[in-house]
Formats: structure tokens, sequence, C-alpha cells
């Protein structure tokens, strides 16, 4: 669940995926418009391009402002020297690798530079690629540690009950009807614990929801953590009971390998 929050929350950061490209600015207002906005007509035709939007001088300006303390001393310009900008967003294979979009959209007649944070995208798939292999491995050693449980509970089970199981052998029954309650009770023990992890990852996440949402809202304007939903609750109980039918089958089986070589 957390690898995933954090999954939707880069997703979210639309705007680390958007190249910057700044228009070369000719001293006519007029004459920059139009060409901004032929550029960004022809950028939008591209392929490898989902969307432009452009950016005014004015607006680049206003939002200067707004993010630095020098909207005083920039109040004393003359003029407006920000250029026009166009917001790319990339598209296709472009989205995963925008070197190769930048590099094009730089040798653009009126184009002056392309922007874009390369080196914290490369981290931040880094980060989560790390984490992914992490949750997997951890993964693994949970199910292991499922097994081991599961497995040790049902040996001192069937430890507990050697005297029924005995007499029954003598009856008549074979290994698979001594095996079934014992795989039934694995199966039990593994939905129980995933039932359990669900209720604990519910009330986790509505420990963190409300200070998770106020640090995601200053970073990508209001992300809200999601739980695990129906699909991954069932799937959660699914791989419960198997672990809990694997670690049961393979004790019972152990436990009845060795009572037929014991003397």
């Amino acid at each position: 669940m957390l690898l995933g929050n954090a999954m939707r929350f880069a997703d979210s950061l639309g705007g680390a995926r958007e190249l910057s490209v700044f228009l070369e600015i000719s001293g006519d207002a007029a004459a920059d418009a139009a060409a901004a906005r032929r550029i960004a007509d022809a950028l939008a035709r591209r392929n490898d391009v989902a969307a432009v939007t452009l950016r005014t001088p004015d607006e680049g300006l206003a939002e200067f402002k707004r993010m630095s303390d020098l909207a005083g001393a920039l109040d004393l310009l003359d003029g407006n020297p920000l250029p026009w900008v166009l917001l790319v967003s990339p598209a296709g294979a472009a989205a995963a690798n925008p070197a190769a979009l930048a590099a094009a959209l730089q040798a653009e007649p009126g184009v002056e530079s392309v922007q874009y944070d390369a080196a914290w995208r490369e981290r931040l798939e880094a980060w989560l690629a790390l984490a992914r292999r992490a949750a997997a491995l951890l993964a693994l050693l949970l199910a292991a540690g499922a097994l081991l449980v599961v497995g040790n509970t049902v040996r001192l089970d069937l430890a507990g009950r050697r005297d029924e199981i005995a007499l029954l052998q003598l009856l008549g029954a074979d290994d698979a009807d001594i095996r079934r309650p014992m795989l039934h009770f694995g199966v039990l023990l593994g939905l129980l614990a995933g039932a359990l992890a669900l209720v604990l990852a519910a009330v986790a996440g509505l420990a963190l929801a409300v200070p998770l949402a106020a640090l995601s809202a200053t970073y990508a304007g209001g992300l809200v953590p999601v739980g695990p939903g129906v699909a991954g609750a069932l799937a959660v109980l699914g791989t419960g009971g198997a672990l809990g039918w694997l670690g049961a089958r393979m004790a019972a089986g152990h436990y009845l390998r060795t009572s037929r070589l014991a003397p």
C-alpha cells in the first residue's frame, strides 16, 4: 500500500514530466505572441507530444512574484524581461525518456532553450525501482514466515492429537482423511491472518491519512492516499488462505511421513 501510494504520488507530479521551452525574444510583443502560438501549434501536432500549454510573459512574471521574495524589486522593472514559454507534455516513449524530445525541441526555429529536470526524474525512478525490489523481497520473507508459523501451529496440533490419529489409522483412515482437517485448519489460519492484516492496514491508513494529505497538498495539489480496495482485499485474503493451506500441507505431510517411519 505504501509503495502504491508513493507511485501514485510520483505520477501526480505532472509538472515534473513537462519540458519548459523558452522562446526567443524579438522585442516586438505582437510578433513574439504570433510566433509563440505558431510554434505551439506545430509542436502540438507531433506524435511524441501529448499537450502544449502556452504561458505568456505576464503570467510568468506573476508566478515568479508569488514564488519569490523579490516582488518589490520586480515592480521596479521598466518592462517584462521574461520570454514566452511553452510547457510541453511528452507522450508515448518520450514520456519515459524525454531527452530525445528535448533535443528535437531545441533544434526548432525560434526556441532559445529547453529545460527539464532529468536528474530529479532519474533519482525518483531509481528510488521507486529500489522500493519495488525491497517490497518484493519483503513479500517473500513474509510469505516464508507465514509458512513457518502455520506449519509449526499445525505440527503442534498434530502432536497433541497423536493418539487420536493413531486410532483413526487403525480404523482404516488414509493419509488424505487425516490431512484434510489440517488443511482446513491451515486455510482458516491464513484467512484470519489476512483479515487481521487488512484491519491493521485500515487503522494505519486512518492514522496517517490527515498528515499524508497535508504533505501531498504541498506537492501535488491534495493527493488522497487510498487503500487496497476490494480487489486488493480479496487478493490479501486469497494469498493468506493459500499460504495457510501450503503450510498445513507441508506440516501434515512431514508428520505422516515421520509417523510411518517411527517404530
